[in-house]
């Protein structure tokens, strides 16, 4: 099989490679994010997302009406590869972007999408997704964050967790439960929610790593309008698949320290000799090699005009799980220094104790490794469903603990 590019794809990679050349450095392979980095963080991130947008770069397969240019998938792909060699500042349009607004499109209203999604595509505007809770997260369909019907209005209270970016948000998804009387998937509904509003408050939650990219998030009596409503009621959980589907492909990659850069510095520690080392790499290389051509097989399934399937639910277990155990290997072999997180003492910059702190985080967002693997057995290998017994009982009559 022949994974180079079409000549269309080729011309297009080298006119996406200029324009990155012509605004961004490459990017360093042990960079670490220090505090100066982070306080310019935001205004970088929209600086570069107005860029992005009026040259037609921001969301390549989007419709030209709604920001786009009408490109391929492949071209996204391309796109993707070539930008993330580069010291880019996407994050914090990654989840508005790429599974908010999206939404937004799908099940929005042409008011929300004339309201929304320009000035998200801009860097105008920033985005989170509320869903997990304290007692719901990998199981969604189990929050308690409650909605009532109030005239036009419905009246919001309940606690959301780990939301990436509510802090600098302006606009989110909330996902809350509108009728406690029927089984707990058919009793939700999606909303567009304020977060500047008065009765939301974002409270940022410090991370192992040192970071507080997530948060609590509360609602204390907030109105929302029933025109904010996404979808109809009762049938948020059919709104919450499509951005959980765009989820699971926005987070199947890792960022963070490979097989070569544990390669690299095992060779500078003089620990290459180590056979059990060795023998690891070697599990690491082909691990690396199999998503790489997993991937392969997801861009021909684009380059097809198919539309991938679950199987992409396998790149994140893999990567994630394989970045945890090459930082945790690095860490190790640098004995007492492992203890250090100081970019500027530590052995490689730190890189690894960073990704070290990060990793298990990235094999919890998205869906944790078991939802994950149930994912992938229900439905590539076909294997029997999990034994549901609340299947058919109304979410109020649950057992709650």
């Amino acid at each position: 099989m022949d994974f180079n590019d079409t000549p269309e794809e080729a011309e297009f990679r080298a006119e996406a490679r200029a324009f990155l050349e012509k605004h961004l450095t490459l990017k360093s392979a042990n960079k670490i994010a220090t505090a100066e980095d982070r306080k310019n963080l935001l205004k970088r991130a929209k600086e570069w997302q107005d860029i992005k947008a009026q040259n037609g770069y921001a969301k390549i397969t989007w419709p030209k009406e709604l920001g786009g240019r009408d490109g391929t998938p492949m071209q996204q792909v391309i796109w993707g590869q070539e930008e993330g060699k580069f010291d880019a500042p996407t994050g914090p349009f990654a989840i508005g972007l790429g599974m908010c607004i999206p939404t937004v499109i799908a099940f929005g209203s042409d008011e929300h999408k004339k309201r929304y999604v320009q000035k998200a595509l801009h860097g105008e505007e920033i985005w989170c997704q509320l869903f997990s809770e304290p007692s719901a997260g990998s199981d969604v369909a189990g929050l308690k964050t409650r909605a009532v019907k109030d005239g036009d209005d419905w009246v919001i209270n309940g606690q959301k967790v780990w939301t990436s970016g509510a802090h600098y948000s302006d606009y989110g998804i909330l996902l809350v439960r509108t009728d406690p009387k029927v089984p707990k998937h058919k009793g939700l509904t999606m909303f567009i929610v304020d977060m500047k509003q008065e009765g939301v408050e974002a409270r940022p939650i410090h991370q192992a790593s040192g970071g507080r990219e997530f948060n609590e998030v509360y609602f204390t009596d907030v109105r929302i309008p029933d025109s904010d409503r996404l979808g109809e009621v009762g049938q948020g959980w059919k709104v919450a698949l499509v951005t959980l589907m765009n989820e699971r492909l926005a987070v199947g990659g890792s960022p963070g320290p490979d097989w070569a850069e544990i390669m690299n510095y095992a060779k500078d520690a003089g620990t290459m000799s180590d056979q059990a080392f060795r023998e690891k790499l070697a599990d690491w290389y082909v691990a690396a090699q199999g998503y790489k051509l997993t991937k392969f097989r997801t861009q021909t399934a684009l380059s097809r005009g198919e539309t991938p399937g679950p199987e992409n639910s396998i790149g994140k277990i893999i990567t994630a799980n394989h970045l945890q155990d090459i930082c945790n290997s690095a860490i190790e072999m640098q004995d007492h220094y492992g203890l250090i997180n100081d970019p500027d003492a530590a052995p490689s910059d730190a890189i690894f104790q960073q990704s070290f702190m990060w990793a298990p985080g990235l094999r919890i967002a998205g869906g944790t490794d078991e939802i994950l693997k149930n994912i992938i057995a229900e439905r590539v290998l076909g294997l029997p469903q999990d034994v549901r017994v609340d299947k058919d009982v109304s979410f109020e009559e649950l057992k709650q603990g």
